[in-house]
C-alpha cells in the first residue's frame, strides 16, 4: 500500500489532492506493466552488445516479447501498393507530421509502407511498445531508416525504441503511463563543457515530435557514409525543448535472476549547442555521481526520458509494487 506524503492530512487539502495524483500515476504503471505485450522488430544489432535482455525475467514480471523477423516486415511492406487507400493516408500523415522538405518522394513511399505494416503488426499483437533493430538491415535492404515512423508511435504514447532495446522500451512505457506524455530513448552522450552537473544526451534520431523545439526530418549521418545516404532519409532531428524532465533505465540482471533500475529527474537547459539528430543539453544534481553508478553497475548507455516530473510516482511502481531492484537518484518518499 502508498502513504500519504504526511502521516495526517485533510482529505479536502491540495497536499491530499498531490498524493492522489501521484498514487493515481503509480497504479497506471503498475497495472500497465503487469501483462504488457513488447514487440521486438528484427535482430539485435551485432554491436549492442549492451541492450540484451532476459525474455525470462521479463516474463516473469508479466512483460512478454512478442518477434517478427525483418525479413517478414520488408516482405509485406513490399506486396503494399502506394495506391493502396491505407498507405496514401499515412503518406498524408508523414507528411504533416513533419517538414519534409528535400525528402526523395520515394523514400517517403517507403516509410508509408512500413508504417502500415508496423501499425498491422502492432493491433494485431496487442503491443503496447516495440523496439526495432533500425540499423544497418533496413537501410541496406530496404532504403530508409524507421525513424519517422517510430517517432510517430512514441508521440501518440506507443513507445518504439532504437537498436532492439526492449528493455529501453519499457522504460519509456512506463513513463509515458505515469505522465500521459511521450517519451523518448537517447544515449548518454558527452559532458557539456566543464561542468560536473551537466552533459549531452543525443540520438541520431527517432525523438517523438512532442520533444522538440522544432523538428524536420533529414538523413541519417552516422551511417550515410557506410550505406549511401540515399538509403538513410527519415530520421527526425532538432533541438529539445527546455523543460524539466523524468530519466529511467530497466535492465535485467541474469546473474542475480532481477530486473533491476535507475531513475531521477533533472532540467533540460537552453545552452547553447549546435550537432545534428535529436539533442539537448541536461542538467542533473550530483551528475558525476549518477554516471559513476550507471558505469559500475553495467547499465546500458541508452536513457528513456520523459518530459514532466513523474521519478516518485515511477520509481514506487517499480519498485514497492513490481518488486524490481530501483536506484532513485534524488529522495525517494
Amino acid at each position: 500500500y502508498t502513504l500519504t506524503t504526511l502521516h495526517t492530512v485533510a482529505p479536502d487539502s491540495e497536499d491530499f489532492r498531490q498524493d492522489l495524483r501521484r498514487f493515481a500515476a503509480t497504479c497506471r504503471v503498475v497495472r500497465g506493466l503487469r501483462g504488457a505485450r513488447v514487440g521486438v522488430l528484427g535482430a539485435r544489432p551485432a554491436a549492442f552488445i549492451t541492450v540484451r535482455y532476459s525474455e525470462k525475467l521479463l516474463e516473469k514480471a508479466g512483460i512478454s516479447v512478442e518477434s517478427l523477423d525483418l525479413s517478414e516486415a520488408f516482405g509485406r511492406a513490399n506486396k503494399l501498393s502506394d495506391g493502396d487507400p491505407r498507405v496514401k493516408a499515412k503518406l498524408d500523415e508523414i507528411k504533416a507530421y513533419v517538414s519534409t522538405r528535400g525528402i526523395p518522394p520515394d523514400a517517403l513511399s517507403k516509410m508509408a509502407r512500413f508504417a502500415v505494416v508496423m501499425e498491422d503488426w502492432i493491433a494485431e499483437n496487442a503491443l503496447v511498445a516495440t523496439a526495432v533493430q533500425c540499423w544497418t538491415s533496413m537501410e541496406e535492404f530496404f532504403g530508409v531508416v524507421p525513424c519517422t515512423v517510430m517517432s510517430m508511435l512514441s508521440n501518440v504514447l506507443k513507445p518504439s525504441a532504437c537498436e532492439t532495446d526492449i528493455t529501453g522500451a519499457v522504460g519509456m512505457y512506463a513513463m509515458a503511463l505515469a505522465s500521459g506524455q511521450p517519451s523518448a530513448l537517447l544515449d548518454w552522450n558527452n559532458n557539456y563543457g566543464n561542468d560536473p552537473d551537466k552533459g549531452v544526451i543525443f540520438h541520431c534520431s527517432n525523438l517523438p515530435k512532442a520533444f522538440f523545439i522544432d523538428a524536420r526530418m533529414d538523413y541519417q549521418e552516422i551511417i550515410a557514409g557506410s550505406v549511401g545516404k540515399e538509403n538513410t532519409y527519415g530520421t527526425v532531428v532538432g533541438r529539445i525543448r527546455p523543460g524539466p524532465f523524468t530519466y529511467c533505465r530497466v535492465s535485467t540482471d541474469d546473474e542475480r535472476g532481477v530486473i533491476r533500475a535507475y531513475l531521477g529527474e533533472g532540467e533540460v537547459t537552453d545552452d547553447p549547442l549546435e550537432t545534428f539528430g535529436g539533442y539537448g543539453v541536461v542538467h542533473i544534481p550530483d551528475f558525476q555521481k549518477l554516471l559513476h553508478y550507471i558505469c559500475e553497475n553495467g547499465y546500458e548507455h541508452h536513457v528513456a526520458v520523459n518530459p514532466s516530473q513523474c521519478a516518485a510516482a515511477v520509481h514506487e511502481a517499480l519498485s514497492k509494487y513490481m518488486g524490481w531492484d530501483v536506484y532513485y537518484h534524488g529522495t525517494a518518499i
